[in-house]
C-alpha cells in the first residue's frame, strides 16, 4: 500500500516544483479581483500581505515555500511596479495580518514612495497599531471590512516573573549574575517584577517608539483628534466617523472602486495569494486529479459548513481540518461563482457559530454567489448565531421541525489569568509607552489573558459589541428581504425550533436535504435528476501538500497567551463529545477575536 502511494506523491510534487519554477510573480485571478474579469487590458496589481511579510516564509512538506510573501520579495515586488508603466493602481491587501512597527514603517515608507501616477489603496479585515500605521502612511485611501475591529490602543510590553514559582514554590536555588545595571535579563527569574534600571530603559525605548508611531499617524491624518490613536477600540464605523479609514467595504468592492477610478478592467495577484486569494486554482486542480477528485462540475454543487466558524483555523479543535474556516470556505465558493456549469448551490449548515468576522466574510461571499445563481439552504441540526449568519444568505431556507435556528446576537469577553498566575508565584507587568495616563496600560494591553478589563475598556468594547449587533441584524434582513424590525423581534440571542422560526419569519419551508436539492434544481430549470456534487472539505492529499495557509507569519512579540483558552477548550471536550461545537465556537477568544456570533451555551437535545 505505501508503495502505490510513491509515484502519486512524487508526481504532485514534480507539479509543484513546475509550479514553483514558473515563478511567483506571475500574474493570477483572486477573489480580490472578480471572479470573471478578463485576461487582457489595463490592470491593477494585487500585494497581498494578508499572511504577513516574514523575512523568511516557513517551508512546508517537501521543502517548499508556502504562498505567503517574504519581505524580500515584497522589496522585489514594489520595485517592479514602479517601473511598470502598463500599471493603473495598486491594492495592498492586509487582511488580519500582524506586522509590528519597524516592519510596518519600512513597507508604508516603501509602497508610500511609488510613482504618484498609481494610486495605492489598502484594504485591511481587521487593523492593528501596525497594521493601521502602515496603511495610512502607505495608502491613499484605506477600505476596512464591516465587520472589523480597529485595534489602535497604544503601545505597551509585558514581562513576567517567575522568582516566586520557582524559589518559593519550587524551592529551586536561581543564582544568576549580570554585568550591566540595565541588562536585566535574568529578572524574571530573580525578582517579582521590573527593577528601576531595566523599567527606565524599557519605559524609554517605548516612549520614543510612541513619538514615532504617533507622529507617522498625524502626518498620514492630520484632521483625527490627538487621542484617538490610543483611544480605541473601534468598530470599522466609528473608524470612519474618527478619519481612521475612509471607507467601509468588502475588498472586492474596494478593488472594483479603485478599477473604475484607475480606469483597470482587471486585477492580477502580483505577490502574495494568501487568504482567499485562489491563485492557486490551477494547481489546486492538478492535485485534486492526482489525488483522484474529479474535476468536472455537476449543475448542483452541495456545499458543507459544520462546525465553528474561525478565520484560519490554529490547532487543537480549531485545526484547519475541523470547522468552518473562512481561509479555506472562501475559495470554495469563489470557485463556485465563477464556475457557469454549476446551476445552483446548496448550502448545508450545521454550525453553533463562532467569528463575527469571518461570519460576515464568508455571508458577503455566499451573497455574491445568490446575486448570480440560486442558493438554497439546508439547516441541520443547527443554523445558531453566526450559522444562521451565513444561512440567512439562502434564497430558500429549509430546516426541519426540530432543527434550531436564531441566536441572533454577539457575544465577548476574555479570561484572564492574572490572579491564578499570582497564586502561583507569577506576576505579569504591564508598562505602557504612555506616561501619566492610568488608562494607558488597561487600554494597550486589552487583548493580553495576563490582565483584566478596566471598566473604560468593557465600556468600549460592549459599544464595538453593539456596532456588530446591528450588522448581524442588517445582514440577516438583507438577506430575508424583510425589514429590520422584523429581525430585531426575533432577535437578542433568542434560539427558535424549526416550526416556530417559520412562523417568525427566519426559515422558509420544514424538510430537509432533500428537499433543499429538489428546490435547487427547480430554482435553476435543471431536470428532477440533476446530478450533485458535494465540493469543499478536504483532501488528505492536498492536506498534506499544504493547500492550506498553517497560520499568520510575522508579526511581533507574541500575542496574548491563547494557551488559557485553549485548556478551557481542552477541558468542555472532556466533557463530552456534545460540548465539542460549543468549545470550538469559543476558542477564537484565544486567537485575538473578541467579538463572536456564537451560541453562548452547549446545547444537547436527547
Amino acid at each position: 500500500m505505501r508503495r502505490a502511494l510513491v509515484a502519486p506523491a512524487l508526481a504532485a510534487a514534480a507539479l509543484v516544483a513546475s509550479a514553483a519554477c514558473d515563478g511567483r510573480h506571475r500574474a493570477a485571478s483572486s477573489s480580490a479581483g472578480s471572479h470573471d474579469e478578463p485576461r487582457a487590458g489595463p490592470a491593477i496589481a494585487v500585494l497581498d500581505l494578508s499572511d504577513g511579510v516574514p523575512e523568511q516564509p516557513p517551508t512546508g512538506l517537501l521543502g517548499l515555500s508556502s504562498k505567503g510573501a517574504s519581505f524580500d520579495e515584497l522589496v522585489h515586488e514594489v520595485e517592479r511596479l514602479g517601473r511598470d508603466k502598463d500599471l493603473r493602481g495598486i491594492l495592498v491587501r492586509l487582511g488580519t495580518a500582524r506586522i509590528g512597527l519597524a516592519r510596518a514603517q519600512e513597507i508604508g515608507d516603501m509602497i508610500g514612495a511609488l510613482p504618484a501616477r498609481l494610486p495605492v489603496w489598502c484594504h485591511a479585515d481587521d487593523l492593528s497599531n501596525g497594521t493601521l500605521y502602515l496603511a495610512v502612511r502607505a495608502c491613499k485611501r484605506v477600505w476596512l471590512a464591516p465587520a472589523a475591529t480597529v485595534d489602535a490602543v497604544g503601545l505597551a510590553a509585558q514581562t513576567i516573573y517567575f522568582h516566586r514559582l520557582l524559589a518559593d514554590e519550587l524551592g529551586l536555588d536561581v543564582d544568576f549574575l549580570q554585568v550591566g545595571k540595565y541588562k536585566g535579563a535574568e529578572e524574571p527569574f530573580t525578582r517579582d517584577g521590573p527593577s528601576p534600571e531595566a523599567r527606565e530603559s524599557l519605559q524609554s525605548t517605548l516612549s520614543d517608539m510612541r513619538v514615532v508611531w504617533l507622529d507617522g499617524l498625524r502626518q498620514a491624518r492630520p484632521a483625527v483628534a490627538e487621542a484617538t490613536p490610543e483611544d480605541g477600540p473601534y468598530s470599522a464605523r466609528r473608524a470612519k466617523e474618527l478619519g481612521l479609514v475612509n471607507e467601509v467595504g468588502y475588498v472586492d468592492e474596494a478593488r472594483e472602486a479603485l478599477e473604475k477610478e484607475a480606469g483597470a478592467v482587471r486585477a492580477e495577484v502580483r505577490l502574495g495569494g494568501g487568504a482567499a486569494s485562489g491563485g492557486g486554482d490551477d494547481l489546486s486542480d492538478l492535485l485534486r486529479a492526482i489525488a483522484g477528485e474529479s474535476l468536472g462540475s455537476a449543475p448542483v454543487a452541495l456545499v458543507r459548513a459544520d462546525g465553528a466558524i474561525s478565520m484560519e483555523g490554529g490547532g487543537g479543535l480549531l485545526s484547519e481540518g475541523s470547522g468552518i474556516v473562512e481561509r479555506r470556505m472562501v475559495r470554495t465558493l469563489a470557485r463556485l461563482e465563477r464556475d457557469d456549469d454549476v446551476k445552483a448551490v446548496v448550502l448545508r449548515i450545521d454550525s453553533p457559530g463562532g467569528s463575527a468576522l469571518a461570519s460576515d466574510l464568508l455571508w458577503h461571499e455566499l451573497m455574491r454567489i445568490r446575486a448570480k445563481k440560486p442558493l438554497v439552504v439546508s439547516v441541520g441540526s443547527m443554523a445558531a448565531s453566526g450559522g444562521y449568519y451565513l444561512a440567512s444568505t439562502g434564497a430558500v431556507i429549509f430546516a426541519d421541525e426540530t432543527s434550531i435556528v436564531g441566536s441572533i446576537g454577539v457575544v465577548g469577553g476574555k479570561i484572564a489569568a492574572d490572579q491564578a498566575l499570582e497564586k502561583i508565584g507569577v506576576h505579569a507587568e504591564t508598562i505602557p509607552a504612555k506616561v501619566g495616563d492610568p488608562r494607558a496600560a488597561a487600554r494597550a494591553a486589552y487583548e493580553s489573558l495576563l490582565v483584566p478589563w478596566d471598566d473604560a475598556t468593557r465600556e468600549r468594547l460592549l459599544a464595538t459589541m453593539t456596532g456588530i449587533y446591528e450588522l448581524f441584524l442588517a445582514r440577516v434582513a438583507e438577506g430575508r428581504n424583510i425589514p429590520v424590525e422584523r429581525v430585531a423581534a426575533s432577535a437578542e440571542g433568542r434560539i427558535f425550533s424549526g416550526r416556530e422560526g417559520k412562523t417568525r419569519g427566519l426559515v422558509d419551508e420544514l424538510g430537509g436535504l432533500t428537499q433543499a436539492i429538489a428546490r435547487a434544481r427547480t430554482l435553476a430549470g435543471l431536470a428532477a435528476d440533476a446530478r450533485v456534487n458535494v465540493v469543499g472539505g478536504s483532501s488528505g492529499l492536498l492536506d498534506a501538500l499544504g493547500e492550506e495557509p498553517q497560520g499568520r507569519a510575522g508579526g511581533t512579540l507574541p500575542r496574548s497567551p491563547a494557551g488559557v483558552v485553549a485548556g478551557a477548550v481542552e477541558l468542555m471536550e472532556s466533557l463530552g463529545p456534545e460540548v465539542v461545537p460549543f468549545a470550538q465556537s469559543l476558542a477564537p477568544l484565544g486567537q485575538h477575536e473578541r467579538v463572536l456570533c456564537a451560541l453562548p451555551f452547549a446545547l444537547t437535545v436527547r
